[in-house]
């Protein structure tokens, strides 16, 4: 029988923990014996307005159950008020052993509509984000030889969807970023691995309901409860996870899937080189067989969540 999954005397960082998957990371957290920071500044889907009060709840939540836990309202988007998340549980608790980058926001639009502040906006909270926080704490990681960050990514990045670009594009860049910490950090015994979640959640209740598509397509998001992803937060944690490095993972309902990464799949070779006519007279016509449909995360995960 497996030991029961502990985090007594971690400290762990969650971003973005008012509402939502956050919140559920940090109360599970908390209730397996981690001190935690929740961070969350408070702010509407799209970025804008700032507010303690759902950080403090959280927190008080997390006490009212026996646990420790401290509210903090900083943005993720800036490298001073991101390190300051890390001052704040270092000031308070002593340490960092996990951080989990959650904190996000949408600004969805078409592509060839999309502005450059609905990009930068985006961008800065979910990539930018987890490298200031993520930077912020690999020292004290690396000193104390041990750490863990679990980052949140999302299929529309991983295969796609309309009208998010910048979403889609960040939450690809973290997938690099996170491989590249475990690679960078994998001396110290720092970790560093990918959730994709399905679940339901302010963010996704954001997005449009035009079309009898885009209803069903959010009643069944309705069905997965940020509580699914939870369980997979605090294992990745934990040391119990101590053999889990560079990985994705989606979260879908009950599901639990480890997500392929780029590979070669097909290989064409002319020894004399190529021309762009025999590229395509021989090298396309040879890959064709193997190239990707332009699909969208709902192509490819289209069953109904157990």
């Amino acid at each position: 029988m497996t030991s029961e999954v502990r985090l007594d005397g971690k400290v762990v960082i969650v971003t973005g923990a008012g509402g939502g998957i956050g919140h559920s990371i940090a109360l599970l957290m908390g209730a397996r014996g981690a001190k935690v920071v929740v961070n969350d500044i408070g702010a509407s889907v799209s970025g804008e307005g700032a507010d303690v009060g759902p950080a403090q709840s959280v927190a008080t939540e997390i006490r009212a159950a026996g646990g420790e836990a401290v509210a903090n309202t900083d943005s993720v988007a800036e490298a001073v008020s991101a390190n300051r998340i890390v001052v704040q549980a270092l000031d308070t608790f002593g340490r960092i052993d996990c951080v989990v980058n959650n904190a996000g926001i949408l600004r969805d639009r078409y592509f060839h509509k999309m502005s450059r502040d609905e990009w930068n906006a985006v961008i800065k909270v979910h990539l930018y984000g987890a490298f200031h926080v993520s930077r912020a704490a690999a020292p004290h990681m690396r000193e104390q030889q041990g750490g863990a960050f679990v980052h949140m990514t999302s299929t529309s990045g991983l295969i796609g969807n309309y009208g998010q670009s910048n979403y889609a594009a960040a939450k690809m860049g973290i997938v690099g970023l996170s491989k590249i910490i475990a690679l960078d950090m994998h001396k110290f015994n720092v970790r560093s691995n990918c959730i994709s979640p399905f679940a339901w959640s302010r963010m996704v209740g954001a997005i449009p309901t035009d079309t009898p598509e885009q209803q069903a397509r959010v009643e069944k998001v309705k069905q997965m409860t940020p509580d699914k992803i939870a369980p997979l937060a605090v294992y990745l944690g934990s040391d119990s996870a101590a053999a889990v490095n560079g990985q994705v993972f989606v979260v879908r309902n009950n599901e639990i899937m480890l997500m392929s990464q780029p590979r070669p799949l097909r290989s064409v070779q002319r020894t004399e080189g190529w021309t762009p006519e025999t590229i395509a007279d021989h090298a396309m016509p040879a890959m064709r067989a193997s190239f990707f449909d332009l699909d969208r995360s709902s192509d490819v995960f289209c069953w109904d969540p157990v």
